[in-house]
């Protein structure tokens, strides 16, 4: 499918707000195609983000609950993270963060698709992969700050979960629900 002409709006000046390893936001005043004028337009940048719809062997799903302090609330989650500057790419991040997070690995690894969480303010990008085949090979590596669960669940759990809004983070239901409505007639 053709994507849609391109008209980038002009940047008349651009002044960073805060620059912290997380959260980067900087204020611009921009024009558009039209000659109209936003004095203040604020832009987030992040790194890019990964995230993992992660499947054993025997076809269970692996997720994760952890608290979000934003929301206040626990909640269950695929696999997900920050691709740091050591990461050469995407899939590197999310094989790491996978390790890392739950100690599963190995299996055969593709990218699913990739989702910005707000194009019109952040910066990066979501890449998503579906990793079939994962088995427990150690221990979580976790951070301190990371206080994080591992679940297994069938497929009908995961719809279900998903229809409970028990995962709440669009980047990580979109590409779940995606799976279940590619996958409910095969079953």
């Amino acid at each position: 499918m053709k994507q849609p002409d391109h008209r980038p709006w002009k940047v008349l000046n651009s002044e960073y707000l805060a620059h912290e390893p997380w959260f980067t936001v900087r204020r611009e005043a921009v024009e558009l195609p039209g000659g109209a004028r936003i004095p203040s337009y604020y832009v987030l940048e992040y790194p890019d983000w990964v995230n993992v719809i992660a499947r054993t062997d025997d076809g269970r799903f692996l997720l994760i609950d952890q608290y979000r302090h934003g929301l206040g609330r626990t909640s269950y989650e695929i696999v997900a993270g920050v691709r740091d500057p050591q990461d050469a790419t995407p899939l590197d991040a999310a094989r790491r963060e996978l390790y890392e997070e739950t100690g599963y690995g190995g299996g055969e690894w593709k990218e699913y698709m990739v989702l910005s969480a707000n194009p019109a303010t952040h910066t990066n990008l979501t890449y998503t992969f579906l990793a079939t085949g994962v088995q427990p090979l150690s221990t979580q590596h976790l951070e301190a700050s990371e206080d994080i669960r591992i679940h297994l669940f069938t497929f009908e759990e995961v719809r279900r979960l998903l229809e409970e809004n028990c995962i709440p983070q669009a980047l990580m239901a979109a590409p779940l629900w995606r799976y279940v409505a590619e996958h409910s007639e095969r079953r």
